[in-house]
């Protein structure tokens, strides 16, 4: 997973703001470091995604739950009540359950790291065959150190593959 780190560099600066913006761009995870739960992840090549690198993702069928497969970063730096968090993604639809074009990621958010989970904010996400950068917003409820909160993206909701490029978790501030 380091290459994946190395390959995406600052590439959201270019993707969502300014170039004289992208200085002052508060990421508060690691893009090239998500942790993949419940299935495995295969990093490759794809030039046509930010950074030339992809995660795929195959899931293997409906999970009981759709958590059963996610791909997960950790939020390193602490936030206060109040901020307002983008959590913005590369995706997209490499295979769907029984040879559909699209399916909708119903599940993604940022969320406790720790039980019971509590989720701050989260968003559904239509994907396709072609790469789409997706956005879900939100605000920050109280105070939260860093490492208690997690951004996640559940995938177990059809037998599908998922392709996913540079996942990050921007602080906007108040």
């Amino acid at each position: 997973m380091r290459r994946f780190a190395l390959a995406f560099g600052c590439a959201l600066a270019g993707l969502l703001l300014a170039p004289a913006a992208a200085q002052d761009l508060n990421i508060i995870n690691d893009p090239g470091a998500p942790q993949v739960q419940g299935a495995s992840g295969r990093l490759r090549d794809d030039p046509n995604v930010q950074g030339g690198k992809a995660l795929r993702v195959v899931v293997r069928g409906k999970g009981a739950n759709p958590w059963d497969v996610a791909v997960e970063t950790a939020i390193t730096q602490p936030v206060k009540a109040g901020d307002q968090l983008l959590l913005a993604f590369w995706a997209r639809l490499e295979k769907g359950e029984g040879g559909a074009t699209s399916t909708t990621l119903p599940y993604n958010a940022v969320q406790a790291s720790a039980a019971p989970y509590t989720t701050l904010f989260t968003g559904p996400a239509e994907i396709g065959p072609e790469w789409k950068l997706l956005e879900v917003r939100g605000k920050v409820d109280a105070d939260h150190a860093a490492g208690t909160l997690k951004a996640t993206i559940h995938l177990a909701t059809a037998a599908q593959t998922v392709d996913l490029g540079p996942i990050f978790v921007v602080n906007l501030g108040q």
